[in-house]
């Protein structure tokens, strides 16, 4: 009913999601770990010579061009997510300018150091680096300028799920990862077919594209079609609702390098459903970092939401309203799952876990 406690979304009602999240499969290694693959000292070289620049968003966001969206419904998903819209097709969203300054900081001495991962489903990333170590990189993420962009292509105003999910970089020079990465047989693909475990994605393109051929995003539908959205040149980005759609990144062949610049994205609001967790995240982080962060977003959002629910129950008393009983209950009901979800989120590692040095 309009109004009821029970309903915790500020978002359309198409966009509420009857239907439950995917299961998420992560990478089946135990402990994070350190990528063996060796990145060319002339791409370091050159990201390091780019003098410092401080996020300016008339220089550094690309102009605004119109977005093509596919929608859920098109492709067999509709009322799932929460969003109507599935996955863009690419648009500009950073100038070479700044991707210049996002490549100097993610090939910086500090970040190669301390932030770089592996695992079986990415062979070479980097990831968390955070504020300190990329402050052009964080700024640009957490702009209003990219966020009113990205939250337009999506359908639903976001933002990045927490810090340590921005900017997560997946590098490959000339293919050097692809035997290290699990495909399952599959050697058109870069990694095997998944879920995200993150509402939405923005996957940005950090390398110069010219030569290359391939790196589509392929989407597997419920009846078992393909569809593929054609592969982003520098700058440009998809926003893909990666939480409820089963993709895979295809192979680029040609050219030097192939950085692809992923960023999680969660609902702004804390009464939209938010099905955020950690399956894809946890062994490729610093879970010292990593579970504060999720914890204090997940507390926020049910502070806002017991917030708006004891207000709304301390009007219906002085307007002398019927108790809901129903209303209450699924309220409840729904933020137990909440907390539920964040308790099976954040756990004591095996006791054989390494973590790795920051």
């Amino acid at each position: 009913m309009p109004g009821s406690i029970a309903v915790l979304t500020d978002a359309p009602v198409a966009a509420v999601a009857p239907h439950k999240a995917p299961h998420v499969i992560g990478p089946k290694q135990r402990n994070p770990m350190r990528p063996t693959a060796v990145i060319p000292q002339e791409i370091i070289d050159e990201a390091r010579a780019v003098p410092v620049e401080a996020w300016n968003p008339k220089k550094h966001v690309a102009p605004k061009t119109q977005v093509v969206q596919h929608l859920m419904k098109d492709i067999g998903l509709e009322g799932h997510g929460i969003s109507p819209i599935a996955v863009t097709d690419p648009f500009p969203l950073f100038t070479e300018e700044a991707i210049g300054q996002i490549r100097r900081e993610i090939f910086s001495e500090s970040v190669l150091r301390e932030c770089r991962f592996k695992s079986d489903f990415n062979a070479n990333m980097v990831r968390g680096m955070g504020h300190e170590r990329a402050p052009f990189t964080y700024d640009a993420w957490w702009s209003p300028e990219i966020l009113s962009r990205v939250s337009e292509a999506a359908g639903i105003e976001l933002v990045p799920a927490f810090d340590y999910e921005v900017a997560n970089v997946n590098i490959s020079i000339n293919d050097q990862n692809a035997p290290e990465v699990v495909t399952y047989g599959d050697q058109t693909s870069a990694v095997a077919w998944h879920y995200d475990s993150f509402p939405f994605v923005c996957v940005t393109m950090a390398a110069d594209c010219t030569g290359m051929v391939g790196g589509e995003t392929a989407i597997k539908l419920p009846n078992g079609e393909e569809r593929r959205v054609r592969g982003p040149a520098m700058g440009t980005c998809v926003v893909m609702q990666g939480r409820y759609i089963y993709h895979q990144a295809l192979k680029a062949f040609g050219g030097r390098e192939r950085i692809a610049m992923v960023t999680a994205f969660r609902p702004k609001s804390p009464f939209v459903r938010d099905e955020t967790i950690l399956t894809g995240s946890r062994v490729i982080s610093h879970i010292s970092e990593l579970y504060p962060q999720y914890i204090e977003y997940r507390l926020s959002n049910l502070e806002e939401r017991f917030r708006r629910a004891l207000q709304q129950e301390k009007r219906r008393q002085v307007e002398r309203k019927k108790f809901d009983i129903t209303a209450m209950r699924a309220f409840l009901t729904e933020q137990l799952e909440y907390i539920q979800t964040s308790l099976n989120e954040v756990y004591e590692p095996d006791a054989d876990y390494t973590p790795l040095d920051n």
